[in-house]
């Protein structure tokens, strides 16, 4: 059988099971067996049923001495069997049992896995797994997740095939990495992280498919790096005519800013093209650092552009840029999606003539009509905002041009290895000298009054005011503050303050329009969902309060506060929770104590572990089914160093032994990765 087969091979498997199937994703025999148990049982030992305790999940067998069909409904009755083993009587029970009484007879005997529950005197088994004759050693058994029509029994049935019938078909690694790194083989790791014979094989099992998980992830992540590295760039001059901007700047950069500054300069300066990731955390000023690249690009000759994720933030940095360009006789041009028909054709004239040395905007510069005399640097900002895609068709508009995409979402550095793998990175990770920490603290549901007379004390001061709720409107379903709710309880109840209401099913005009009112203090109290997470610039918002704040994820809640503390006066954030429980607690406690964006990432990632950040990336990264990158940052080094060893020696995996690799990283990245 071939690993690419399709499951409609198998026996027992018909059109309706290989559509269950595919509900799992589940549609070729290799799909079936990379579908790994979500936990096991230990059915190694039967119990006497005097031996059972309360909750205890066990292995039983006996004697069906009675049998009958109770409750009300006798369509949909249930079947209740005694069981007995010579040391006690058990009753077993299955709900909606009328069809099960045909697999029973008085006399029988069966073996039952269940939880074992005490009631009334009685010792029960609800709804176990069962099987006709006396127990065996079934030893340890694997758990999968399932869909309605599908059984456990079932997919160990189809594996335990799969796994005879595929034996010696499974390894792609050559003999030297697992010699070196001391690895099973796949065979074996396949078969025991199936049906596991003890806990030190299945150990083996999971170190092996761990490593190779990680393992296959970088190879292919490090050759869509080698890819665009072997493009051929502007080599932009090596004067470091970059100092002449930072002279000029009304303040020194910090350590962390020259070092990115530098690190990019010298990037631009390689004849390849340069893809480089620059994150810092909210405040750490990345903007400095891309507009001291733009001069760069601009003083060698070429254009620059500068893409943001909303019109309100393009905006901004257009503005900021021109105060800061325009003195070196430098012109900046903007471009958004609501301009009017007369000034967005003058501007793409300009940008096609050369007339403008830097662009600024929104998607709208990815629009077919948008072309460059000669773009040279292309920045993407809130990079997680855009698509690689989107990205890629900004850069086609020059002929290689240098890329550098920017984020303040603090990733833990073995993570973003990971999401950022095709980019270098440079990390801001100081905050510049003045600026005053957000003070935040945890509100309980009914302290809730608190946050809101504070919030009436700032406005009367002149301030302004977030507030962020998880839903839009209220729902049965999920107990949560809606934004739509606290609006018009707040207006009723805060008559002198000006609110305004912003959430994501909103029409983008209608969005950038209230925002500007914001911006410009036409509002005092913004109530949204968390649309403004990336959002403006507004330094006289000294207030942040979080509804339900349990919701949210610590990296989330992070940078809402970072939404304030943006001016001159303290800024605060109140983080309202309306559910106490241990996590819930444990992040409002980090938060209150850290003002850290990395150090909170990488408690984010121990408490949630990576699945959420992964969200976050458009790049159709492989899923990680062993691995866990909270827990196994070691391997993650360790197979960082193997990879990097196997392609110093065989850059295109062309080798005869690696050829198995690459067919696995194709597959799993898809067949357009640069191989």
């Amino acid at each position: 059988m071939n690993p690419e087969d399709s499951v409609k091979n198998l026996k027992g498997v018909g059109e309706k099971k290989a559509e269950l199937l595919a509900k799992l994703g589940i549609f070729s025999v290799k799909d079936l067996l990379s579908y790994y148990p979500r936990t096991y049982q230990d059915r190694g030992n039967c119990k006497r049923i005097c031996d059972l305790a309360p909750g205890e999940e066990a292995l039983c067998a006996g004697t069906v001495m009675q049998m009958k069909l109770t409750g009300k409904n006798f369509r949909k009755p249930t079947l209740r069997l005694l069981v007995n083993d010579g040391s006690g009587n058990m009753e077993v029970i299955f709900f909606n049992g009328k069809w099960l009484q045909k697999s029973f007879n008085i006399g029988d005997i069966c073996t039952f896995f269940g939880k074992a529950e005490f009631s009334y005197g009685k010792i029960t088994m609800l709804h176990p797994e069962y099987s006709k004759g006396a127990a065996e050693d079934e030893g340890i058994l694997p758990i999968y997740p399932l869909t309605s029509g599908l059984r456990q029994s079932d997919l160990r049935k189809w594996i335990k095939s799969v796994l005879a019938e595929c034996a010696g078909d499974t390894e792609f690694f050559p003999r030297e990495i697992i010699e070196k790194y001391r690895l099973c083989p796949r065979d074996y790791a396949l078969a025991n992280i199936h049906f596991p014979k003890d806990r030190q094989k299945y150990k083996e099992a999971a170190y092996r498919l761990a490593f190779e998980e990680l393992f296959l992830l970088q190879t292919g992540l490090l050759f869509l790096k080698n890819g665009a590295r072997t493009e051929k760039g502007i080599a932009f001059k090596k004067e470091p005519v970059e100092e002449e901007f930072i002279e000029g700047l009304p303040f020194t950069p910090t350590g962390a800013q020259k070092r990115a500054i530098e690190e990019i300069a010298r990037d631009m300066e390689k004849e390849l093209a340069m893809n480089r990731l620059l994150q810092g955390d909210v405040g750490s000023g990345k903007t400095v650092v891309a507009q001291t690249a733009l001069f760069k690009a601009v003083k060698n000759g070429y254009q620059g552009v500068l893409m943001a994720p909303t019109e309100i933030l393009a905006k901004q940095h257009f503005e900021d840029f021109r105060k800061a360009f325009e003195p070196y006789g430098m012109k900046i041009g903007f471009l958004g999606g609501n301009m009017p028909a007369k000034q967005k054709k003058e501007t793409l004239e300009d940008l096609e003539s050369g007339e403008i040395d830097i662009a600024i905007g929104t998607h709208a510069l990815i629009q077919d009509s948008v072309s460059f005399k000669n773009l040279g640097l292309v920045i993407t900002d809130e990079q997680h905002r855009f698509g690689v895609e989107q990205r890629k068709k900004l850069g086609s508009k020059g002929e290689a041009p240098d890329m550098l995409v920017m984020t303040a979402t603090p990733i833990p550095r073995t993570l973003a290895v990971i999401l950022y793998g095709d980019l270098d990175i440079s990390i801001i990770d100081e905050l510049p000298p003045g600026r005053q920490a957000v003070k935040t603290t945890a509100l309980k549901a009914k302290e809730r009054k608190k946050a809101y007379d504070f919030m009436a004390g700032e406005i009367q001061k002149g301030r302004q005011c977030y507030i962020v709720a998880p839903l839009i409107e209220d729902s049965e379903s999920i107990e949560a503050s809606s934004a739509q709710t606290l609006f018009e309880d707040l207006k009723e109840e805060y008559p002198d303050i000006r609110f305004a209401l912003l959430h994501g099913d909103m029409k983008q005009a209608q969005k950038d329009e209230i925002m500007e009112d914001f911006f410009t203090g036409s509002t005092d109290v913004l109530v949204s969902t968390v649309v403004i997470e990336v959002g403006i610039n507004v330094p006289n918002a000294t207030l942040m309060i979080i509804e339900n704040s349990e919701r949210f994820g610590l990296a989330q809640l992070h940078q809402l506060r970072g939404r304030v503390g943006r001016g001159k006066h303290q800024s605060y954030c109140m983080l309202i929770l309306g559910n106490e429980g241990e996590i819930a607690e444990k992040r409002a406690e980090i938060m209150c104590a850290s003002t850290d964006g990395f150090y909170i990432s990488e408690e984010d990632l121990k408490l949630r572990g990576p699945g959420e950040i992964f969200g976050t990336r458009q790049h159709g990264l492989p899923d990680l089914k062993v691995a866990d990158l909270a827990k196994h940052t070691k391997l993650l080094a360790v197979t960082q160093g193997a990879v990097k060893e196997l392609l110093e020696e065989d850059r295109t995996l062309s080798k005869p032994e690696n050829a198995g690799i690459k067919t696995r990283i194709a597959g799993l990245f898809g067949k357009g990765l640069i191989l």
